[in-house]
């Protein structure tokens, strides 16, 4: 089983989270509704375990504990990735969400980088400021060594944006990670 435990605790977040990356139950609470749908969205369509627990300084903002979980996510994929020996590597999913249209594209390359376009139409989505996805993005890809691509090709509805770009995530991870040999994906020989 490919998986990970991380504990991150600092003055502004407690979170615990141990992701599987080959199945199994799915309960995510991080105070802050919105987001507690769009990680489980993310592991659902990845097919990804994932049991997340985060409490978080959420009566100032939620940056701290979205930015926060993004960081812990990404530290417990790069484990339970592993040498990434075996794994497809690259990834890439489109998703519509009603009027919206967004893209993934990934590389578990071991050279973080995000390049994010998806403008927010609204602010808030309930209590959940839109800004926060590129933060989760930005903070997940860095921390899990991940090139990652992400899209609003159109949409008019920051909820739509934002739930496609959590789907197509968890998609483009999904198939990124499948086992699909022995060795490492690379010219290099390694990641």
């Amino acid at each position: 089983m490919r998986q990970a435990v991380v504990q991150r605790t600092t003055k502004e977040t407690d979170i615990s989270l141990t992701l599987c990356l080959d199945g199994g139950e799915i309960n995510v609470s991080t105070g802050i509704g919105f987001f507690d749908h769009m990680i489980t969205a993310l592991a659902f369509y990845a097919g990804f375990g994932l049991e997340l627990s985060a409490l978080g300084d959420i009566h100032v903002d939620g940056h701290h504990t979205v930015e926060d979980v993004g960081i812990v996510l990404g530290q417990a994929f790069r484990e339970a990735v592993g040498d990434k020996r075996g794994i497809r590597r690259y990834g890439v999913s489109y998703v519509p969400m009603d009027e919206a249209l967004c893209r993934t594209v990934l590389d578990i390359s071991n050279r973080p980088y995000l390049v994010f376009d998806a403008a927010m139409p609204q602010p808030m989505i309930g209590g959940y400021d839109s800004c926060l996805t590129v933060e989760f993005a930005r903070a997940f890809a860095m921390n899990g060594g991940i090139t990652l691509h992400q899209t609003c090709e159109y949409g008019e509805n920051a909820h739509h944006i934002t739930e496609a770009l959590f789907k197509s995530l968890g998609l483009a991870l999904k198939e990124a990670v499948q086992i699909v040999g022995d060795s490492v994906v690379s010219t290099k020989g390694a990641l």
